[in-house]
């Protein structure tokens, strides 16, 4: 080995001492709260926008590819930030306590993965125990949370979506702060609520498709509805026919066409009076049966009867009211 490797050898040693003197002064500094540049001693400052530490006096890059642990979102006033700004998953009235509550998953797993020992699943089970004990410390809360669960379990078997389901718990809340739940079924407001809340969305569900789902019958959902209604002040308007023609098209596999004539038949009657008094259900499923044949395309009466929960009775009565109406018009 010759004298230029080995002096070389020991200047690259040197230097590889001094860069972790170096760096074990920065973190001493760091932890001390003087963080200074480890080449100059200058003052050291954080560029949020690059993600670096940079030392103001020489420029040098003290650390990079730092994580941006601020918000997701951007704020131009101070009003602004404070609306925007909060702390874990975002409040919701579908759950009884808002979602502010600790929830203790059921899965036996430590945060790795890894199985949890036989002292500790027992440990983690007294903790849920407590913990919902907690979370429904009174009548009332366990009142809301049955009543909450109904909803959100009759909106998934009909298809509602998410603001549906919101604005049902903001009107069962309403109607368990007012005191109308004596004398009547957790069930049956529950359901009047969901009912209520479709109409008032513009997606509405006939009353036998949210009785098929329901706990209670048909007699106490209607009954229990227009007491509801009429107590708290719901502005709902009438059911319209169109708004069931998109879903009974969807689920038949008609064509745009059809829906489109089914449409304008709806719209017919309209213009001469003949929905008045009559269901809206039946309406709508007899104008997307009549705009199938007008379109040439294979639909039968009990197809639209199943789908829309109705008699082909029904459907064969306002079939024939409707194209009188068109040619009348």
């Amino acid at each position: 080995m010759t004298d230029t490797t080995i002096r070389r050898q020991q200047t690259d040693e040197t230097r590889r001492t001094q860069v972790e003197e170096s760096d074990e002064r920065t973190e001493e500094r760091a932890r001390d709260g003087d963080f200074r540049c480890p080449e100059c001693g200058g003052h050291v400052i954080e560029d949020e926008g690059r993600g670096e530490t940079v030392c103001d006096d020489c420029g040098l890059v003290v650390d990079e590819d730092q994580v941006d642990r601020g918000p997701e979102w951007r704020a131009f006033d101070s009003a602004e930030k404070d609306q925007k700004s909060r702390v874990g998953a975002p409040t919701t009235k579908m759950m009884h306590d808002q979602g502010l509550s600790t929830n203790i998953g059921w899965q036996n797993k430590d945060a790795y993965g890894r199985q949890l020992s036989s002292s500790q699943r027992k440990k983690m089970q007294r903790l849920r125990t407590w913990n919902e004990r907690f979370r429904t410390r009174d009548s009332k809360e366990r009142n809301l949370k049955q009543a909450l669960g109904e909803i959100d379990r009759m909106a998934s078997a009909l298809g509602l979506p998410k603001n549906v389901r919101e604005t049902a718990s903001v009107i069962y809340r309403r109607a368990l702060s007012e005191d109308l739940l004596p004398g009547r079924s957790i069930e049956g407001v529950a359901t009047a609520a969901l009912y209520a809340a479709a109409r008032q969305a513009g997606t509405p569900r006939s009353l036998d498709e949210v009785t098929n789902v329901s706990r209670v019958g048909r007699d106490e959902i209607a009954r229990t509805y227009r007491y509801v209604v009429r107590e708290l002040n719901l502005e709902i308007q009438p059911a319209d026919p169109v708004s069931y023609v998109p879903r009974f098209a969807s689920e038949l596999g008609t064509s745009d066409e059809a829906e489109r004539r089914a449409r304008q038949l709806l719209e017919a009657a309209k213009r001469e009076g003949i929905h008045s008094g009559k269901s809206p259900v039946g309406l709508a499923a007899a104008a997307v049966y009549a705009a199938s044949l007008l379109t040439n395309e294979k639909v039968t009466q009990n197809e639209v009867s199943e789908v829309a929960n109705i008699s082909e009775v029904t459907i064969r009565n306002r079939y024939h009211e409707l194209l009188e109406s068109e040619h009348s018009a």
